[in-house]
């Protein structure tokens, strides 16, 4: 299990004793809080597999010197 992901394991216990304990609305929130932590750590893992290191792969455009003021 990658490094950050026993978070998601944690925040499961978390619900488990809010329910547990007639803790409802907590439950409900930490519902909501691994979902964001889920989307979290998948957005990192992707930025660390980028080719271009965290830049969505998206290559600049070249505008072939456009606007750029060029001797011969």
């Amino acid at each position: 299990m990658p490094q950050t992901e026993w978070i998601l394991d944690v925040l499961s216990d978390l619900k488990t004793f809010a329910n547990a304990n007639g803790l409802s609305a907590l439950a409900e929130q930490l519902d909501d809080t691994k979902i964001v932590a889920a989307a979290e750590i998948a957005s990192k893992r992707e930025e660390a597999l980028s080719p271009t290191h965290g830049q969505k792969g998206q290559p600049e455009p070249d505008f072939g010197g456009l606007g750029r003021h060029q001797r011969a």
